[in-house]
């Protein structure tokens, strides 16, 4: 009897050793399903691969953020995506790049083969949220490998008035620098810029001639175009400088000594002759104010009121006297201004020419 109880002590104890290292191997089994887990979703889930992307971005690291899978565009041979078939790479780097902060992955949804993760964050300071479109892209020993489906670039179409030179996040660039015609390139094409997304680019200029404060736009949907319109206006150095030219241009003007100044915009017509021996005098008694208004690609002068002044003595046809004239003439002033490729500005004041650094 004492053995027969020895036999079934040492059963029972077995069974209670068997079965907690059942349990300790379910909880084992447990905390290793949960590990790997936590591991795939912090490493190799869609949301770890967007947010890699994000990080990329964040860090400034345009060329890597190129490189991940899905991001290329081949616009050469890519069809339906939006994006014109000429636009140019110039802001895929690291100069052009806005920051990107306060980024998070908020959902992943699984839809058949294919995740669309949503992100949020700040780019530039403006609150944004972009869904990325995920599929796996082979495996990687035991571990899936995943790409963009849909590429995360996008497209600004920019048309910039009034200026040749602009920058984008501070990035300096010249039409002809992005522009598929180059240095042919008309002042009103539209120029088509890809970018990143998500990402504020601020379009601005800054030149001698022109400037503006900047126009801001968020690009935050993949493979979206999004049309900007840049209209710069008049430095006030470049306002002076138009001044002074129409100044000096009116009063070369007035050393004219005839009574109609060649492609000059004032005159006096009179039906009598000057007398002999004598010659008109002009002197401009008041300068017109000049402004300066955007003209599509270029700028123009509005109408300004000017008054010249003419001494000249005129002789009568029908009884030969002579009398002396001294009076005001008032006219008008306009013009255009049309600014070269070597950014020098052609000004063209009524008819003639005046050409100006």
């Amino acid at each position: 009897m004492m053995q027969g109880r020895g036999v079934s002590r040492r059963r029972s104890t077995l069974r209670s050793d068997l079965t907690i290292l059942g349990l300790v191997g379910v909880l084992l089994i447990a905390a290793l399903g949960a590990g790997g887990m936590s591991l795939y979703q912090q490493v190799y889930s869609p949301s770890a691969f967007v947010q890699r992307y994000l990080d990329l971005l964040s860090a400034g690291r345009a060329a890597d953020a190129l490189r991940v899978p899905g991001v290329p565009l081949h616009l050469a041979t890519a069809k339906d995506t939006g994006i014109d078939a000429t636009a140019s790479e110039a802001l895929l780097r690291t100069a052009a790049l806005a920051p990107l902060t306060d980024y998070s992955i908020a959902s992943e949804k699984r839809s058949g083969d294919e995740y669309s993760v949503k992100a949020e964050y700040r780019a530039g300071g403006v609150r944004g949220s972009t869904t990325f479109r995920v599929v796996q892209d082979g495996w990687a020993g035991v571990v899936p490998n995943w790409r963009f489906e849909r590429s995360p670039l996008a497209e600004i179409e920019l048309t910039v008035r009034g200026s040749d030179s602009f920058s984008v996040n501070g990035f300096a660039l010249q039409r002809g620098q992005v522009s598929p015609q180059g240095a042919e390139a008309k002042p009103l094409d539209p120029l088509h810029l890809l970018v990143f997304t998500p990402g504020v680019y601020s379009v601005s200029v800054d030149t001698a001639i022109s400037a503006t404060p900047g126009v801001r736009v968020l690009a935050d949907e993949a493979l979206a175009r999004t049309p900007v319109d840049v209209q710069a206006q008049p430095t006030k150095k470049f306002s002076v400088l138009v001044q002074q030219k129409v100044d000096e241009f009116l009063t070369a003007c007035a050393t004219q000594e005839v009574l109609l100044p060649t492609a000059c915009p004032f005159g006096l017509e009179v039906q009598n002759r000057i007398a002999d021996g004598t010659v008109p005098k002009w002197s401009i008694a008041q300068q017109p104010v000049v402004t300066i208004e955007p003209d599509g690609a270029s700028w123009r002068i509005p109408a300004a009121d000017a008054v010249a002044h003419i001494d000249v003595s005129i002789k009568s046809v029908f009884d030969g006297s002579v009398r002396k004239v001294s009076e005001d003439v008032p006219f008008q002033v306009d013009g255009t201004i049309t600014i070269q490729p070597d950014g020098t500005a052609s000004i063209r004041v009524g008819s003639p020419d005046v050409d100006t650094d």
